[in-house]
């Protein structure tokens, strides 16, 4: 899901790329920030942009499995 919070203040929120990121392109990359029940994710490059939010339990499968390909 696609989508803009829309409650509480997520100015406060602390992003964070990835150690993976390349840092001669390191607009071209994601970021996440753990927010109370979620993890948001956002294109580096539109930070103001949509964000995903995942659940705790779906964001842990996903790394799982990135894991592991």
């Amino acid at each position: 899901m696609i989508r803009k919070p829309s409650a509480g203040d997520v100015s406060e929120l602390e992003w964070f790329k990835s150690t993976y990121s390349d840092s001669s392109s390191s607009s071209e990359c994601v970021e996440i920030a753990a927010a109370p029940g979620a993890v948001l994710v956002r294109d580096s490059k539109n930070p103001e942009g949509p964000r995903l939010a995942f659940t705790e339990a779906q964001w842990a499968t996903f790394v799982t499995y990135t894991a592991k390909h």
